[in-house]
């Protein structure tokens, strides 16, 4: 590479291949016999998918990476990166409906993964999506309906 925004130089190696972002590495596997792959997205040194790979028809190499082969893995990879994400966002947004004077209040819960100090925010909005009342928890605050409808009850005070 010359720089550093150039782009990985293309591999299209029967155990290794490299392009859109992402190599392709076929390994030994350490368990069995066999052979496996591992997908690395540019830039991270754990991979993102690793997976059982063909036997060639020797029977003792692999069968060589192609374009389709590829192709089929890193879209399977990007799909693991998805649901990962996905499920990070889940867990540190959260959020659930509570009436009060019949109306419907939505209550989230925002978590800040601060390494030294993670913390969370407590948020309130009225129907229309105006915010109501925003408090800072600890991190680990038990996130409930019934805690959600004790703080709405309490006047948006800092739940203890």
């Amino acid at each position: 590479m010359d720089n550093e925004h150039d782009e990985p130089a293309l591999v299209q190696e029967a155990r290794r291949w490299r392009d859109k972002g992402w190599t392709a590495q076929v390994i030994k596997n350490e368990d069995d016999e066999g052979w496996a792959v591992a997908m690395y997205l540019d830039g991270q040194s754990e991979p993102a998918l690793v997976g059982p790979w063909t036997m060639g028809r020797d029977k003792k190499n692999p069968k060589p990476l192609d374009s389709s082969a590829f192709n089929t893995l890193v879209k399977t990879a990007s799909e693991v990166i998805q649901r990962h994400e996905q499920q990070l966002k889940a867990q540190l947004h959260k959020s659930l409906y509570v009436a009060q004077d019949g109306e419907w209040l939505k209550i989230s819960l925002e978590i800040v993964p601060l390494e030294d100090e993670p913390y969370a925010l407590l948020r309130a909005e009225d129907g229309a999506g105006k915010q109501l009342a925003e408090v800072r928890v600890p991190a680990e605050f038990r996130f409930t309906k019934a805690a959600a409808e004790a703080w709405v009850a309490n006047g948006f005070e800092r739940p203890r």
